[in-house]
């Protein structure tokens, strides 16, 4: 069988593995029921979900005919070195310095591996998103996340 799009093959298997190996890694938590879903049921499903979407994706990377086999392309290491480093920075800093300064620092950090990164545009987002996150998270699910910097008192 010859592959007829590299990216939707590459991408598709991708989805499959790791939904099966959520699906799998799920497995180890109780399910529950429809009623009152357990730990696993949640990530079960999601699992299946992703693992059916590659599976379609695959199937279509190797059915339908992609002009010049779809090649991919090389790895754009910036934006990935960058959003990876967001990612450990925010769990580094939430602890200690709290959603209201981690948030926007994570928010542009990551706004710096677009091409069309624009200092209004990514201080904007970040305030809106800051706001919004601590409104859903903080106040509307009483989840327990420091909000301000330890020696503020938390």
């Amino acid at each position: 069988m010859k592959i007829k799009s590299q990216k939707d093959f590459w991408s598709g298997l991708m989805f499959l593995v790791v939904g099966i190996g959520f699906a799998w890694g799920a497995t180890e938590y109780s399910f529950g029921s429809s009623a009152r879903p357990g730990p696993g049921y949640f990530p079960f499903g999601l699992g299946v979900l992703l693992a059916i979407l590659g599976g379609a994706v695959l199937f279509k990377a190797l059915t339908i005919e992609s002009e010049g086999g779809d090649p991919i392309g090389g790895v754009a290491w910036k934006p990935l070195l960058i959003i990876v480093a967001a990612v450990v920075l925010f769990g580094v800093m939430l602890p200690r310095l709290g959603l209201a300064i981690t948030l926007p620092v994570l928010i542009v950090f990551s706004a710096m591996a677009g091409d069309e990164f624009r200092w209004r545009g990514a201080v904007l987002s970040a305030a809106v998103l800051t706001v919004g996150s601590w409104f859903i998270f903080v106040w509307g699910l009483s989840l327990v996340l420091p909000v301000w910097p330890t020696i503020f008192g938390g």
